[in-house]
This record gives C-alpha cells, sequence and structure tokens, in this order.
C-alpha cells in the first residue's frame, strides 16, 4: 500500500510548506478536499487551468501525489435547483481533477433532506436509493468525459449504507468511471457492531475489484456511539483490509483520516507493521 493522510489532519502551515512535512512524515499522497484548507481558494470560478498547474507542480515537487480529491455534497438534495449546483460542482471538480493530475473525485452518498442529516427510514429507504442512482448517472456521464473516477464511500449513517447497496450502484450505473472508498469503518454503528468481522469481509467480496482507494481510521464505542480516531487508537481489527490490499491491490493507496500532527505517524507505523507481519 502506498499509505498517505488526509490533507486537512496535517499540521497548518503554508501551503507548500505543509506539503514538504507532509513527505518528512514518511506520506506518499494525501485526500484534499479544497473548502476545508483555509489558505486555498475553493469556489468553483477559481478553478481554472492556472490554479490547477500551481498545484500539480507543487504537490510534484514535494512528492506526494493526489489521491482523492474531494467533494463530499449531497446529491440526494431534493431541491432541484441545489441539486443542479451540486451536480454542475462535481462536473467542475472533474475537470480539475484532469488538470491537476488526479485520478479519483471522492463523494458520499447524501441523505434524501436538504440539511443532510441522518434519518434511518428514509436514508435506507429503496426510495433514496433509487433517488441517488438517477442523480449520480448523469455525474459519472460527466467522469467519463474527463477521464476521471467517482469514487463512493459507502457510509452507514448515508443512502449507500452496505455494501449490497454499493454494488447495487455500481451494477446500475455500469461504468467503469464509477468506483469505492472502501471505508470500513464507515460500514459500522453501533446497530451492526458484533457482526463488523462480517461485515468487512462482504464488502471485500462484493466490492474488491471495483474499489479504487482505501480510507483507514480507528473507533471506540463511548456511551454507544462510534467515535472515530486514528489508527492504533481504539478497536479496529485491520487484518482483514490490509491482507486484501496486499494481496489482491498492492499499490492501492490508502489515506489516515481521524489522525492529529502529532500522532500520524505514529498511525502510519501502525499500519505498516500490520502490513508487514502478513
Amino acid at each position: 500500500m502506498q499509505i498517505g493522510v488526509r490533507f486537512h489532519d496535517t499540521e497548518k502551515l503554508p501551503f507548500e510548506e505543509r506539503l514538504a512535512n507532509i513527505k518528512r512524515q514518511g506520506f506518499s499522497c494525501t485526500h484534499i478536499a479544497l473548502k476545508k484548507v483555509e489558505d486555498l481558494p475553493d469556489s468553483l470560478s477559481s478553478l481554472t487551468p492556472g490554479y490547477a498547474a500551481y498545484l500539480k507542480h507543487a504537490f510534484a515537487d514535494s512528492g506526494i501525489d493526489v489521491a482523492v480529491l474531494g467533494n463530499y455534497q449531497n446529491l440526494a438534495n431534493p431541491n432541484a435547483e441545489k441539486l443542479k449546483q451540486i451536480q454542475a460542482s462535481y462536473t467542475a471538480h472533474f475537470r480539475f481533477a484532469s488538470l491537476l493530475g488526479c485520478s479519483v473525485v471522492g463523494t458520499e452518498t447524501g441523505a434524501p433532506n436538504e440539511d443532510y442529516h441522518y434519518d434511518k427510514e428514509a436514508c435506507h429507504s429503496d426510495a433514496a436509493l433509487t433517488t441517488f442512482i438517477n442523480n449520480i448517472r448523469p455525474v459519472v456521464k460527466d467522469a467519463e468525459k474527463f477521464g476521471v473516477i467517482l469514487a463512493i464511500e459507502p457510509v452507514y449513517k448515508h443512502i449507500v449504507w452496505n455494501p449490497e447497496r454499493a454494488r447495487t450502484v455500481l451494477d446500475e450505473i455500469h461504468s467503469p468511471n464509477l468506483q469505492v472508498i472502501f471505508d470500513p469503518v464507515n460500514l459500522l454503528h453501533p446497530d451492526n457492531l458484533e457482526h463488523r468481522d462480517e461485515i468487512v469481509a462482504q464488502a471485500v467480496k462484493l466490492l474488491g475489484d471495483d474499489i479504487a482507494v482505501i480510507h483507514l481510521k480507528d473507533y471506540q464505542l463511548i456511551n454507544g456511539e462510534m467515535v472515530c480516531m486514528a489508527c492504533g487508537s481504539g478497536d479496529m481489527d485491520y487484518s482483514q483490509i490490509i491482507r486484501f490490499a496486499k494481496e489482491k491491490k498492492p499499490f492501492i493507496q490508502a489515506t489516515l483520516e481521524n489522525t492529529k500532527p502529532d500522532n500520524a505517524v505514529q498511525a502510519r507505523e501502525y499500519i505498516q507493521k500490520i502490513e508487514a507481519s502478513l
């Protein structure tokens, strides 16, 4: 695996110094969402070829790849005008990613309401899944035009909440430019935590061929709630995931999540130690 880190989890330094620090910490790639980086512009009008060229050269000079350009917006928004704006933002990100030299634009799978809140009955309904599939279809067509992969990230509290629904989306859209960001902890919830290993195994079985990027974080169950944290700080068992990556996706980019500047290196070393032992 090529291990990276989420950009907005790193130490807040001037942009190019921040990249150099990521490299010094032993990471090879990063997942970046422009709206989460204070000193970088993120408006759609700012996503010019010149801006892409600047970032491309800065990343190349630092020896850091952009594993994912994040654009986590609600593609199930029921407001038609807002949905149109959201879909347009994905098109803009595909164009920008293609100029930047980034292969993957990442997205979650939303909720069937305007404020993106979790409503289990609504989010997990067949109607919500149908809406999401219909809304993402034209977005994937634009990803194809720019030669970029749109990668959906299944999350228990969103519409695509389990491996079966992710498989349904992939099969319905049937495009080589639609793949998956596999974050095993995002598939977990207090409701299903006792079946953790089965869920991870099912995800690998159903989605393995279409996994483009892996996200790695840890969790603890505290007062009945899942609390996410850096790898090695909680209760997650990574053996299935890392074995899968090592055997089936040997050079896949895997970015750490929920790290802090003072524990990111420790989290990376923790994952690399497991990888070396398998």
